[in-house]
């Protein structure tokens, strides 16, 4: 009970005894409106801490556009496109097939993914005829893993079709 009393006594001491200085306001200085992105794969890094514009990620929430000075959070990527607009104007394209983006303070943004290529190397032709395969496996036959790992690649197949249309 006794440390209780000192505690409130220096609860009722501290706001005169300890007086912040008064601070003159100031004015923010100009924000940058680059984010830094680094955008890694098991086996290469696609971008190294690059200064780009906006970069918009397949969040399992939602899609989502990352600018500079976005809130920090830590998101699950589903299979899906994603854009990056870089500070030339230019906008490259990637799909990845899962992974994680982690927007952090200062403006940085870091994703790692097992598997990204770029959209332009993927051929429609080929993916239509991998679903096709895909969709036997799952609705013919097979071991549980086999249909387990077709509906898998089943999903990711159907997603990279979409962005690919």
């Amino acid at each position: 009970m006794n440390s209780l009393r000192i505690a409130r006594a220096a609860l009722r001491v501290r706001p005169t005894a300890v007086r912040a200085p008064l601070q003159r306001r100031g004015y923010a200085e100009a924000v940058a409106d680059k984010i830094k992105l680094s955008l890694s794969l098991p086996h290469q890094a696609i971008y190294k801490s690059q200064d780009v514009v906006q970069v918009n990620i397949p969040a399992v929430s939602g899609e989502m556009g990352v600018l500079a000075n976005h809130v920090p959070s830590i998101e699950q990527l589903k299979p899906g496109l994603v854009e990056v607009i870089e500070e030339s104007g230019s906008n490259k394209q990637y799909f990845l097939s899962g992974g994680f983006a982690v927007v952090q303070p200062g403006s940085k943004l870091s994703i790692n993914a097992v598997e990204g290529y770029a959209l332009e190397d993927f051929s429609a032709e080929a993916v239509r005829a991998q679903i096709a395969e895909a969709q036997k496996i799952v609705s013919g036959g097979g071991s549980q893993q086999d249909i387990a790992e077709a509906q898998v690649e089943l999903e990711v197949l159907e997603s990279l079709q979409a962005v690919l249309k």
